[in-house]
């Protein structure tokens, strides 16, 4: 008989409907869409489900690390031209940031776990070196803690694009009281997550901006705003009287985010435990059924240190027919990704192209398999019984 069967995309986000408008009504029964209520409520909750001391609710993660960099440069006297270590194997945004700044990307290798290597971030330290960047690839923290390590040292900062990384957790961190497993981030001087459309905790687009020092998170809430000293929440009295006078002591950006979308949050980060358990689930499955095929190697996960959200699942084709494999699973309505290009390949960062040669080599074999919360175990073995027939 006649079978249909329905495409399987390498992303589909998942919206609790009902309840993200009864959130988002309230918004609007009470003529408040902007920045305010709806975005401080984020901000706390996001507090309590991280453990983080401060956050900031922004329009998207790429303003974010263009806040984080510009609010170091500002609190810190970097100059132009001084030096960020950064990873090749990313999405243009994390390094576009850098040249925002008029900061220079230096390109470190990665690892297996497709994160910055410590080894070869400490190769590239100079004098002019002010900070790392580290992307917790798909979820995953790599050797993050000893990243962490080197900055200290050194006297860097460091700034996690955690766009992935909603979600992922230290394990097993004792804290005087009992074991607990606190949200990423704790190991950074500020980190940057993602709430973009198809993240895992997806609104239309928005991010948090989390520093450690409650005066870098004083100046971003004013940079963010175009500099102003007063958001106009906070100039709205309990009185009902608006306070109309401000100063401007900075020249700031148009950055904050909106009280629609942060009740989209609102809604999401209730469930985001409970997805990424899902996606985990998925993970583990494909893994299982992708254990025989001896070229394709699933990348590794930290599972000792860290809990991954599992915002990709990445493998590497290592027989030379990624291209193909790519083509006979969309010619079978399924659509894989590829997370990275390797950014050395555009035209603004080829001065370092051939300087990072693990993330190149990785750059021609990766795939990522679909991963969203519609997938069942029927979809995972359609997928692996195409990749097998390669």
């Amino acid at each position: 008989g006649f079978c249909y069967r329905m495409s399987i995309n390498v992303f589909v986000p998942k919206f609790r409907t009902d309840e993200i408008l009864d959130e988002i009504k309230i918004c609007l029964d009470k003529g408040w869409s902007g920045m305010g209520f709806k975005t401080i409520e984020f901000e706390e909750k996001w507090k309590e489900f991280t453990s983080l001391q401060n956050a900031h609710f922004l329009q998207s993660n790429t303003v974010g690390l263009h806040l984080a960099l510009h609010t170091f440069k500002k609190m810190y006297g970097w100059q132009d031209g001084d030096e960020v270590i950064t990873t090749p194997l990313t999405f243009v945004s994390t390094n576009h940031a850098i040249l925002y700044e008029k900061l220079k990307p230096v390109f470190a290798d990665v690892d297996e776990y497709l994160c910055l290597s410590p080894k070869s971030i400490e190769k590239r330290i100079t004098s002019k070196t002010k900070a790392v960047m580290f992307v917790g690839m798909g979820g995953n923290a790599g050797r993050l803690k000893a990243v962490s390590r080197i900055c200290k040292e050194n006297n860097l900062k460091l700034i996690l694009d955690a766009a992935h990384m909603a979600g992922t957790k230290t394990k097993n961190i004792f804290d005087g009281a009992g074991y607990t497993t606190p949200h990423v981030g704790w190991e950074a001087d500020v980190s940057v997550f993602s709430f973009q459309a198809v993240k895992n905790l997806p609104t239309a687009d928005s991010g948090m901006i989390c520093f450690k020092d409650k005066e870098c998170d004083k100046l971003v809430r004013q940079l963010s705003w175009l500099g102003i000293d007063k958001d106009t929440f906070s100039r709205t009295s309990d009185d009902g009287k608006y306070k109309w006078k401000y100063d401007v002591p900075n020249v700031g950006f148009k950055y904050h985010g909106n009280s629609i979308m942060a009740s989209i949050g609102l809604v999401q980060l209730k469930y985001l435990n409970e997805d990424n358990k899902k996606r985990r689930e998925i993970a583990t499955l494909y893994s299982e059924l992708l254990k025989d095929v001896d070229w394709f190697k699933p990348i590794t996960i930290s599972h000792h240190t860290y809990q991954s959200a599992q915002h990709l699942y990445q493998g590497l084709v290592t027989n030379g027919k990624r291209d193909e494999l790519i083509n006979e699973l969309t010619d079978n309505e399924i659509y894989p990704g590829v997370h990275y290009i390797d950014n050395t390949n555009y035209p603004m960062y080829d001065y370092a192209k051939g300087t990072c040669p693990k993330a190149h080599k990785y750059n021609e074999q990766l795939i990522t398999l679909p991963i969203h919360l519609k997938m069942n175990s029927y979809d995972c073995e359609r997928v692996v019984e195409i990749i097998k027939r390669g």
